[in-house]
């Protein structure tokens, strides 16, 4: 391999280790608000021990979304000069509007919302609750602006092979930009979902049944239920988008190798890219064509007319059957799951089981749709603007080899232990059940009065 390629391997394990934590912290932020309105209206504190539970996961996540994001902004630096030299003028304002969110909002006022209640106003821990939910989501917009622009770049003009930007209300809000941040913030909300449902199964299944846990796991089963067939409507408005400004990418990720009508939608394959074939296919008569164009004879195009200038079709097609794959078991898991807290108030073991390991769903369908997007983009950097392979610096292979090698075995000791403490609390949590203490001033159980309101 050569360094463009370690450089491309490396940047895709960082992002993938980063975008691990975001896609908690986005929608995590404002199901802790929930918990804390739900506590407001109700004086239940079982809503404020789901609080004080999920608090900890926030606050784990979000630490290490900030050290993980940190080593990103570096590569633009050692492996990717050529991306700030020609395109910084758009991505410098956009990646810095990003980190100022995540630190004025979310790091300021997380400390409240660890440590704040009962030390301030119960209004104050609300709206400190809010702010860092809010601050969440719009680290996830200014990012997202910028992704998206690198997809379908709008509001700028070239000079001297520098982009310099005229219009930025069309920069921010370029063609694909309001359906990636809906896709995104929806993969998020059910990230949060499976990983509550998943963590409250481990729960019950070591004989807790506390209301506390019975709220989160109601909560996560409930709100999936209700955002995965909002989030199927969504990404097939965000596939007509793409078709419509990114036509390659959409015929890579059906492996639709001629244009025309009629086209079938293959099931599953393995895409040939030297024969231009696929092998073992397995597809749907005029399936392509009703679901992209919505009448059977409608015309798709195929990667006949991006002859040379299309991504790697392979990763594509098993990367989005992965995806959608991911999301239709997730639609089962919920709900079946509904229904039966609704009949039941409560889930069987055998489904406990399967809610368990679903529980890391979110983050499958989020790296697949996420390896789907960005190979997609290949092989440019910034579409029209910038290929890739003119982005990387002069760093040698070997070096860039062994800094990947070390990154790996670091990701790899890191995630581990994340998700041994995840266990760990879900365990500490199942054996107290509703019997441990709110947080108090002194240290006391249940020693001072909640604050005042």
């Amino acid at each position: 391999m050569d360094a463009v390629m370690f450089s491309r391997i490396q940047f895709a394990a960082n992002i993938s280790f980063h975008i691990l934590f975001p896609s908690i912290t986005i929608a995590l932020g404002w199901v802790l608000l929930f918990f804390k309105l739900r506590y407001n209206s109700t004086h239940d504190t079982a809503w404020m021990r789901a609080y004080f539970t999920w608090v900890k996961v926030f606050a784990l996540s979000f630490a290490m979304g900030v050290v993980s994001g940190v080593t990103m902004s570096f590569q633009f630096g050692t492996n990717w000069p050529g991306y700030m030299e020609h395109v910084g003028n758009i991505a410098g304002p956009l990646l810095a509007y990003e980190v100022l969110t995540a630190f004025f909002l979310e790091a300021v006022f997380l400390g409240i919302m660890l440590f704040g209640f009962r030390r301030v106003p119960n209004k104050v821990h609300t709206l400190a609750t809010f702010l860092v939910a809010f601050g969440t989501t719009m680290s996830a917009f200014w990012i997202l602006a910028l992704n998206s622009w690198m997809q379908t770049p709008a509001g700028f003009e070239m000079r001297d092979g520098v982009a310099h930007a005229i219009d930025w209300w069309a920069i921010v809000f370029n063609p694909s930009f309001p359906y990636r941040l809906i896709h995104m913030l929806l993969a998020s909300g059910l990230t949060v979902c499976f990983l509550m449902a998943g963590i409250s199964a481990l729960r019950y299944l070591a004989g807790d049944r506390s209301e506390s846990m019975m709220k989160a796991m109601r909560t996560g089963i409930y709100a999936g239920a209700i955002l995965i067939p909002i989030q199927i409507f969504a990404g097939d408005q965000h596939g007509l988008n793409t078709l419509e400004h990114q036509p390659q990418k959409i015929a890579a990720m059906e492996a639709n190798w001629k244009t025309g009508p009629n086209i079938p939608l293959v099931l599953f394959a393995w895409p040939d890219e030297s024969a231009k074939e696929n092998h073992f296919e397995i597809s749907i008569p005029n399936g392509a064509s009703l679901i992209l164009r919505h009448h059977a004879d409608g015309v798709v195009p195929g990667l006949d007319q991006f002859e040379g200038n299309h991504p790697p079709v392979l990763p594509l097609f098993w990367g989005f059957r992965i995806m959608v794959g991911t999301g239709l078991l997730m639609l089962l898991v919920s709900w079946l799951g509904a229904v039966y807290l609704w009949r039941r108030d409560s889930v069987p073991h055998w489904l406990a089981y399967v809610m368990v390991p679903m529980g890391l769903s979110g983050w499958l369908a989020t790296l697949a749709g996420w390896y789907t997007t960005e190979i997609g983009r290949q092989p440019w950097l910034v579409t029209g603007i910038l290929r890739t392979d003119e982005a990387v610096g002069g760093v040698a292979a070997s070096h860039v080899a062994t800094t990947l090698a070390i990154y790996l075995l670091l990701y790899a000791g890191l995630l581990a232990s994340y998700l041994g403490v995840l266990v760990h609390l879900a365990l500490k949590a199942a054996r107290e059940g509703d019997s441990a203490p709110l947080p108090a001033v002194l240290e006391q159980a249940l020693a001072q009065p909640v604050a005042d309101r």
